[in-house]
Parts: structure tokens; C-alpha cells; sequence
């Protein structure tokens, strides 16, 4: 039984001002590990005066010398992603491939904001301008349960890199991913105040950073309805905001692809991340006169994908994160049956022989594109298979969706599938194969989002351009004012 009982604030570990005590649980067993003390508004408040104290000074820092403070930042992560892959088994149970590569991506991501800053200009001549990228002030950064401790990392690593100091609020149920990272960024030894991180909830915490005049930025990773919320508290101060949220991503199968290879890379689509992702592709798309042959294979497919233990290297699905998501996925398992949709493979309760949070996964047929399993985002291992009539009815269904976040267009023709990838309404369409580059700007189209995160985009995130007009021309006898009145027409 493990105890978390401080905060991190002004470059120390520093105990909570807040009381309450929430309980860390194993997922895979259901059993409780550990407490966190949570941080409350004064905490954020604390955190927020030591950032913006250390503001000033940090924001003209050298270029160079924040990319020597990522590589710092990068090595001490680096050094710790057994322990940040452990503690993701251990209080998220994530399979034990899925918690290398996340830990790997916390580590990295110090190294992508490094080379992405180093070729980033920070000034600029525009026309008879200067135009000056200035870091835009204090941000608060708000992550997610589902990739806690990578999130942390990549908006830390940008937020960085642009000259901004931040305040962060993780999921308070990861707390144990917390306080890995926490320790590694302490080692790499940032001036006082540049990071800060306060344990505590969303509605309290989380709403503080987004209402306070003195967070001049959030980025916050997380359902579409806190999304909106920070919006609407973050409109009072004019916040500049990205917002990453959820997704019904689409994985269209046109008429010529060999189902032997779309339907299992579909099945990776939808069930990356045991399906508690954002991006993962939830509805199959399949033409009408290949419904059949597509369900044989998504059930042959999916009674082949193996739940269980997260330490097993075979495992490809561990548990939900929880017992409300758990019960949140029976409940929409429940309702795709209640509307008329048919069961191809899955359905409620446990697999055998396992206690902790852990789904059947679970396919439907006869999906209507209005079913609700269709339109919301379940966050779990539960796909939905939809017909469709020709090319262009699927291009329509694809777009049918308040989201727009990912999708996968699959076909035995590449010039094809691209052509149809460039009609989805998605922040990122991947072509035959679950591609990654994380330089790439990521983010959503509609309700799955508002800005980019990673790369020059996730750079240009924190920055806010200042254009210097006159004192070249001036030096240089070309004021262009000064021109004009010359040879305008006296007065006098």
C-alpha cells in the first residue's frame, strides 16, 4: 500500500494545503494500492505564483540553453521508463508492449521538442515588419488516465521549448505515473518554479487553472465535455486553449481490399490502447455485398485477440481502467442490443476466469450510423460494423459524426485510398497501416478538438507573435510614412 502525499511546487516536494485522500487501484485485480492527497484550489494557486514568479527570467532564456534543458530533461526520463512502464501496468493495466512504447514516448517527446525548436525560427522578416515569436506566459496543462505519463512529457517538452512555464494537472488516478515523472524532472534540476505539478480533481484543481487571469494558456487532453467547460471558464481571460478530445474514428475497407489483411489491422484500429483511445477506430466500414465475409473474420479475429494478465507479452487487451468505465462499457453494450443492433462476437460481463475490470471485446453487426453506439464515444474494446452502398456513401457515413480526430482508409490501391483519405474530415487519416510520426501535428477537426499538439504546430501553440515596425526603416532612410508625406502635396 503506497502513499502519495506531496505536490510539487516551486521546485520542491511540498505537501498539500487539500485533505482529501483518493484511493490508486489495480485494475487487473480490482484491488486498492495506494493513496494520493489531493491538492485543492490553493495549491493551484501556490503553483500558478511560482510559475509565473519564474516567468520573467525563464522567457529569455537562449534558444540553445532550453535545448540543453530538454536533453536534460529527456536523459532523466530516458533513465526511468522501466519504472514509468511498471507503475502503467500496475494502476492502468496496460498491456506490457502497449506501457514500453508509452514510456518510451514520455522519454522521447523531450527530444522532438528539442529538434523541433532548434530549426524553428523565432524571428522573422515579414514585408517591412519584424515579427518576434515571444513565449505566450504561464500554461496549465491538464492530462489524461488513458496516457498520463506521456502527456505530461509532451506538453511539459513544447511548453518548454517555447519559453513558457506551466503548471500541471495530471489524472489524479495515475498518480503512481505522477510520481515517476515528478522525480525524474526534479533530478534534471529546472529553475525553481518552471514546472509545477498538483495532484487533484478536475472540478477543482482543473477548473482553478482554467479560470485563473494568471494562466495565460491551457492544453488539456480529455473528454469533449470538460473540453467545452474549459472553454466556456477559459472565454472570462481570453485563455489561448488546445483542446484534444474524443473521436469516433472511421476504418474504411473499400470494395478491393483483401479482408485477410483489413479486418485484423482494423481490429488493431479499434482496440489500440485496450480501446480506451481517443483515436481508435470504433467503426468498421465495410461494403454492403462483403457484410459476411467481414463479420467471419472480425469473429474469427477478435476470438483470437487475448485478454488477460498486462504482464503477459500476448496480452493485447488488459483491463478498463476502472469500475465506472467498466460499467460504462456494459451499459453501452446494453444499448447497442436495446436498439436492434446483433452481436457478432463479445458481449456483457467478464471472460472467464478473470476478477479484475476486464470486457469481453465485442463486435456488432446491423449498425445504423444514428445507433448510439455509433455516434458516442464508448472508450472501450467495442466495435461497431457498418454497411455501406459505394464509395461515396461511405466517404458519407465516415463524415456523419460530430467528430474528426483519426481515421484509416484501407484498399489494395494506394492512389485510392489516399484519394478517399483526402475527403474525411479528420485532424489525421492513416493509409493502409496504423502509421505514426510524431512530428506531425495532431489534433481534431469539430468536437474531437481545437489546435495541434506536437511538432512546429505544438511549438507555435505557446507562442505569440509580436510585429516591430519602424526602426529599420527609419535607420535606413526608408520610413515609409515619412515617404509618403514627402511626396504628398503641401499645405502650406
Amino acid at each position: 500500500m503506497r502513499s502519495i502525499d506531496t505536490i510539487y511546487i516551486d521546485g520542491s516536494f511540498v505537501t498539500p494545503r487539500g485533505e482529501e485522500r483518493f484511493d490508486l487501484f489495480n485494475p487487473s485485480t480490482s484491488r486498492v494500492i495506494g493513496q494520493v492527497r489531493l491538492g485543492n484550489a490553493q495549491d493551484a494557486g501556490l503553483a500558478i505564483a511560482a510559475a509565473r514568479r519564474a516567468f520573467p527570467s525563464f522567457s529569455r532564456t537562449r534558444k540553445a540553453d532550453r535545448i540543453t534543458l530538454l536533453r536534460r530533461l529527456h536523459e532523466a526520463v530516458a533513465a526511468r521508463t522501466d519504472r514509468i512502464a511498471e507503475t502503467m501496468i500496475e494502476e492502468y493495466g496496460a498491456p506490457v508492449s502497449r506501457a514500453a512504447w508509452a514510456a518510451g514516448y514520455a522519454a522521447q517527446s523531450f527530444l522532438d521538442a528539442a529538434s523541433t525548436l532548434e530549426t524553428y525560427p523565432l524571428e522573422r522578416r515579414i514585408g517591412s515588419a519584424d515579427v518576434v515569436l515571444e513565449p505566450v506566459g504561464v500554461a496549465g496543462l491538464i492530462t489524461p488516465w488513458n496516457a498520463n505519463a506521456g502527456f505530461i512529457c509532451n506538453k511539459l517538452a513544447f511548453a518548454l521549448a517555447a519559453g513558457c512555464t506551466a503548471v500541471i494537472k495530471p489524472s489524479e488516478m495515475s498518480a503512481l505515473q505522477t510520481q515517476v515523472v515528478a522525480e525524474a524532472l526534479h533530478e534534471a534540476g529546472l529553475p525553481d518554479g518552471v514546472f509545477n505539478i498538483v495532484n487533484g480533481r478536475g472540478d477543482v484543481v482543473g477548473a482553478e487553472l482554467a479560470r485563473h487571469p494568471d494562466i495565460a494558456k491551457i492544453s488539456f487532453t480529455g473528454s469533449t465535455a470538460v473540453g467545452k467547460s474549459i472553454m466556456r471558464a477559459g472565454a472570462e481571460t481570453l485563455k489561448r486553449i488546445t483542446l484534444e478530445l474524443g473521436g469516433k474514428s472511421p476504418t474504411l475497407i473499400l470494395e478491393d481490399a483483401d479482408l485477410d489483411t483489413a479486418i485484423p489491422l482494423a481490429v488493431r484500429a479499434g482496440f489500440i490502447n485496450s480501446g480506451q483511445a481517443c483515436l481508435a477506430g470504433t467503426r468498421i466500414l465495410v461494403p454492403e455485398s462483403r457484410k459476411r465475409e467481414a463479420e467471419e473474420r472480425l469473429r474469427t479475429t477478435v476470438e483470437a485477440v487475448k485478454v488477460g494478465d498486462p504482464r503477459n507479452p500476448e496480452t493485447a487487451i488488459g483491463p478498463m481502467v476502472s469500475l465506472k468505465q467498466w460499467e460504462r462499457v456494459q451499459r453501452y453494450i446494453r444499448v447497442g442490443l436495446e436498439e436492434g443492433a446483433r452481436i457478432v462476437v463479445g458481449g456483457e460481463g467478464k471472460p472467464d476466469g478473470l476478477e479484475g475490470y476486464f470486457v469481453r471485446p465485442t463486435v456488432f453487426s446491423d449498425v445504423q450510423n444514428h445507433m448510439t453506439i455509433a455516434r458516442e464515444e464508448i472508450f472501450g474494446p467495442v466495435l461497431s460494423l457498418i454497411t455501406y452502398k459505394d464509395e461515396e456513401d461511405a466517404i458519407t457515413i465516415a463524415n456523419d459524426t460530430v467528430y474528426g480526430l483519426q481515421a484509416c482508409v484501407i484498399s489494395k490501391d494506394d492512389e485510392r485510398a489516399r484519394a478517399v483519405a483526402s475527403r474525411i474530415a479528420a485532424g489525421r487519416v492513416l493509409v493502409n497501416g496504423l502509421h505514426h510520426e510524431p512530428l506531425a501535428p495532431f489534433g481534431g477537426f469539430k468536437q474531437s478538438g481545437i489546435g495541434r499538439e506536437h511538432g512546429p504546430y505544438g511549438l507555435e501553440a505557446y507562442l505569440e507573435p509580436k510585429t516591430l515596425l519602424g526602426s529599420r526603416e527609419v535607420a535606413q532612410g526608408n520610413d515609409p510614412y515619412l515617404a509618403s508625406a514627402a511626396a504628398a502635396p503641401s499645405n502650406r
